[in-house]
């Protein structure tokens, strides 16, 4: 764990943990606090398939409502093509890779510091 995932709150290290745990792909962390109102931190991987990309929502949606953290909003998960995950302070978007390829969401928000980036 870095410095920088030291620093976030709970509820992301444990999505992050989910993610890991499924062997998410590209995982990152971008950090909107002052770049916009709407939420503080998006989190962002790829899996290799829909069904990867399902599976890994699905096992977020699990390890934190497990500790009462429930996603307010939920979209694209039968599809598995982009799943997003709402928690309110925080936003998961789970994306299959050509998808995240086309939306390029890690462009889009280049002003965010990302506080966590993997492979």
């Amino acid at each position: 764990m870095t410095i920088k995932q030291k620093a976030l709150p709970d509820q992301i290290l444990l999505a992050i943990e989910a993610a890991e745990d499924l062997k998410a792909d590209r995982l990152i962390v971008l950090d909107l606090r002052g770049l916009t109102d709407a939420t503080d931190y998006f989190v962002i991987a790829s899996g290799t398939s829909d069904a990867h990309v399902r599976g890994i929502a699905e096992s977020m949606v699990r390890k934190l409502g497990g500790r009462g953290i429930h996603a307010h909003h939920v979209e694209g998960l039968p599809s598995g093509r982009w799943v997003l995950l709402d928690f309110v302070d925080f936003v998961v978007h789970l994306f299959h890779p050509e998808t995240r390829s086309f939306y390029q969401l890690e462009r889009l928000w280049a002003d965010a510091p990302a506080l966590v980036s993997g492979p």
